[in-house]
């Protein structure tokens, strides 16, 4: 697939190979106020498969405040690396909640979306949310809430909007365990480092979508993983409706999801482009 021309609104289901023996219950769940937005995130979808094919290169502003250049990022400690402690524990149990929410974090979680389905590869691609350094960047001042934000309040909002769901408690063992796998992850980033990897990439729209050549698009590239309507397959994940995430979330921005799938998708697990 060519860069900068048809990049397809394939938001792939991934799974670690160390994961790959965990259970996976796609059971749904209805929510009123999800239900109002499906027509709006249906008609997003289409807009944003054809600004894809359609529109610039994205620039790379990141999200919260954080810049996403070519800043280099320290290389990635190896999941086989996590020690076979107390600690380590924390960890693997982290890394589950991150590619399995749906089963580690079921109270929590109000749709059928893992967290690994925008912070890919369990959050260590850089460009679609990695959380290498992230324990680095906060607490910050988010614009959206006016207000310097901690890690914790950072985590639920993911809660909250992508996965649809209900905060974590303040200490509960999946926030603990979450915020291990993080730490773990930026174990090798200098504390004074620049994060400048951080964040998903934004489009700058500077023509109008195209939304019948989007609509497609996503037919013939889009719907084989997604599903005819969009509402998911065993190998990849809805992407409007009651099933997936809600109206608040930072990829029901027009710029924000289709910089991510300009960028991402088609998404192969193992391959770098």
């Amino acid at each position: 697939m060519e860069s900068g021309k048809g990049r397809f609104f394939c938001m792939v289901h991934t799974r670690d190979r160390s994961q790959q023996t965990l259970g996976k219950s796609w059971h749904m769940i209805t929510n009123p106020v999800i239900y109002r937005t499906r027509t709006f995130l249906f008609a997003l979808a289409i807009l944003m498969c054809g600004t894809v094919w359609l529109g610039p290169e994205p620039s790379y502003s990141g999200t919260d405040g954080m810049p996403l250049s070519s800043g280099v990022m320290p290389a990635i400690p190896s999941l086989d690396s996590i020690p076979p402690t107390p600690e380590g524990d924390r960890i693997r149990l982290g890394y589950n909640l991150i590619v399995n929410t749906q089963h580690y974090a079921t109270e929590f979680v109000g749709n059928v979306l893992s967290c690994s389905n925008c912070h890919l590869d369990a959050g260590r691609k850089v460009g679609a949310g990695t959380y290498v350094g992230v324990p680095y960047a906060y607490p910050q001042y988010k614009a959206r809430v006016g207000k310097e934000i901690s890690l914790e309040e950072r985590i639920n909002e993911c809660f909250e909007r992508s996965l649809n769901g209900k905060a974590l408690p303040p200490h509960s063992p999946e926030m603990d365990a979450i915020q291990a796998y993080l730490s773990w992850l930026s174990q090798d980033v200098p504390p004074s480092a620049n994060l400048s990897w951080l964040g998903f990439p934004l489009m700058t729209m500077t023509r109008k979508p195209d939304k019948l050549n989007g609509q497609r698009v996503f037919a013939d590239s889009c719907a084989g993983c997604h599903g005819p309507n969009g509402q998911g397959t065993m190998v990849a994940p809805p992407l409007w409706g009651p099933r997936s995430f809600n109206i608040a979330s930072g990829l029901a921005r027009l710029s924000k999801a289709a910089g991510f799938i300009k960028v991402t998708m088609p998404y192969i697990p193992g391959l770098e482009r």
